[in-house]
């Protein structure tokens, strides 16, 4: 029974109280595994274009921008950087002064490495009065730590990594939305202008907007590119609500229900809010500095101009059945370019009378596209790409999470342990229809595909939900293509430490 309390929380959110009910019944039913027919590898769900092929892809990518098409780089940057540090606020807390695991040694020893070293020398003098090498030297490891983390330093502790300093230039120490930035000049530009959005929590909204102000003008002079940036923030209306173990609405002290953030699959409405024609999708902590992106933006050109190359086979095909003036022999074409470069298997396709075979087709054809960067299964943690049943007994490529996969099938745990290669969100996305239209992007949500995680509040036990993944069951319903990328391209940021790998330095 909701009270009036509830109501009013309910409708300052957005949410509907038949949503909370759909919610609440989730935590009872919890969420099915996708059934599975394979892996997806080379030759079996996944391009590896030859030197030719890439050639083309990037030719097309070029005559695209230069028609003047609509491109945005879309980066969610909401996640807090607190993760990144875990190690160094343990330290902090542990019974010890020195540094003692690996971890901690690596950290202080190669501490001049890190890009943002001369900000945390500053922030020690100006709060111990001597700098980083001093207090080492004196054996106060702590102080240093401190002075990264917390509010009186450098803040690091708190702050999203978006604007934590990840690389070293001779003069100056960018911020990952500052590469970003680079990054969008070199592959993201259409007729001298590019888009970049960011997603951010509210709390930290106005540091991303200050930077941006601070540093637009000196990308813009050195790039010859005239930036639009935008924000846009999770919207309320997507969180999702907390149950306790038996499944009724978690409660805060004061008697409010509990709700949380539903999770990255919540951006689906800001990409789709997105006045764009092509948007490319990366997550903030995947950046490299200028003398490695060469190979980044020549994937992002490959893959870019795959996408559009794709589009406008399945633009051709839809105006040809909107004409009615197609014959049996263009259907059968049509079906080659579902089944063999969409991937996409349709039930029952013998069975079918030209007439049901389509609206089968334009079903297919009629989706938001999007092209996957996949790398090579290093061990890295992600969701891997794979060959799933749809709802509607077809079979098409997605990406799965762990969470999504029934570990207790022999077969299915084969395929999730062996699988060659895994999602390091290296997306770029078509999301306008054949005649011009924004695709409504929740439409093609599979709503079956969120998970319920278990977290703690205040010391007592929750189940929490999450809602179908960005790139996972958010993006069910488009056409998807797997791409093999280098892994040269996939540079994530986990720890601290990772800044000190190569590819950082």
């Amino acid at each position: 029974m909701l009270s009036q309390q509830d109501l009013d929380q309910l409708r300052a959110k957005g949410i509907s109280e038949a949503e909370l009910e759909k919610q609440l019944h989730c935590f009872e039913t919890s969420f099915p595994f996708l059934r599975l027919r394979a892996a997806a590898s080379i030759g079996n769900g996944i391009v590896a274009p030859t030197p030719n092929e890439q050639k083309q892809y990037i030719a097309a990518w070029e005559a695209y921008k230069q028609e003047g098409h609509h491109i945005t780089k879309f980066v969610p940057a909401s996640g807090a950087a607190s993760r990144m540090f875990k190690n160094v606020f343990e330290f902090v807390d542990a019974d010890y002064e020195v540094p003692t695991t690996d971890f901690e040694k690596k950290y202080f020893e190669n501490i001049h490495d890190f890009a943002f070293f001369p900000a945390l020398d500053d922030a020690c003098h100006v709060t111990k009065g001597k700098g980083v090498d001093a207090l080492i030297s004196e054996g106060d490891y702590k102080a240093v730590a401190e002075n990264m983390l917390s509010e009186n330093g450098l803040n690091y502790g708190q702050l999203p990594k978006g604007l934590l300093q990840f690389h070293a230039y001779a003069d100056e120490a960018r911020t990952p939305l500052e590469e970003h930035l680079v990054e969008a000049a070199l592959y993201a530009e259409s007729c001298g202008e590019t888009d970049v959005h960011f997603t951010v929590s509210t709390e930290h909204r106005a540091l991303f907007e200050n930077l941006v102000e601070r540093v637009l003008p000196t990308y813009e002079a050195k790039y010859g590119i005239k930036y639009h940036v935008s924000f846009s923030e999770q919207m309320p209306s997507t969180d999702t609500v907390a149950a306790n173990m038996d499944n009724t609405p978690f409660r805060n002290g004061d008697g409010s229900l509990l709700f949380r953030p539903g999770g990255h699959g919540a951006l689906i409405r800001n990409l789709g809010a997105l006045e764009s024609d092509v948007v490319f999708v990366k997550n903030i902590d995947n950046v490299v500095p200028d003398r490695l992106k060469l190979e980044t933006v020549e994937w992002k050109q490959i893959i870019a101009g795959l996408l559009v190359t794709l589009q406008q086979k399945a633009f051709g095909f839809l105006t040809l059945l909107d004409s009615g003036k197609y014959t049996h022999d263009d259907l059968l074409s049509m079906v080659r370019f579902v089944r063999h470069e969409l991937c996409t298997d349709i039930p029952a396709l013998k069975d079918m009378e030209d007439a049901e075979l389509v609206i089968a087709l334009r079903h297919k054809l009629h989706r938001p596209m999007r092209v996957c960067g996949v790398v090579k299964n290093v061990g890295e943690p992600g969701g891997g790409p794979f060959l799933a049943y749809n709802a509607d007994g077809s079979v098409s490529l997605q990406i799965l999470e762990s969470s999504q996969i029934d570990t207790n099938n022999p077969e299915y745990l084969k395929m999730f342990t062996e699988g060659t290669h895994f999602n390091p969100v290296d997306l770029v996305c078509a999301i306008r229809d054949y005649k011009g239209e924004r695709f409504d992007l929740p439409s093609y949500v599979d709503p079956a595909t969120g998970f319920i995680s278990y977290k703690s509040k205040g010391g007592k036990e929750l189940k929490a939900l999450e809602l179908p993944g960005l790139w996972n069951g958010a993006m069910s319903d488009w056409s998807t293509v797997f791409v093999e990328v280098p892994l040269g391209t996939f540079n994530p940021v986990k720890t601290v430490n990772d800044l000190l790998r190569e590819q950082h330095q």
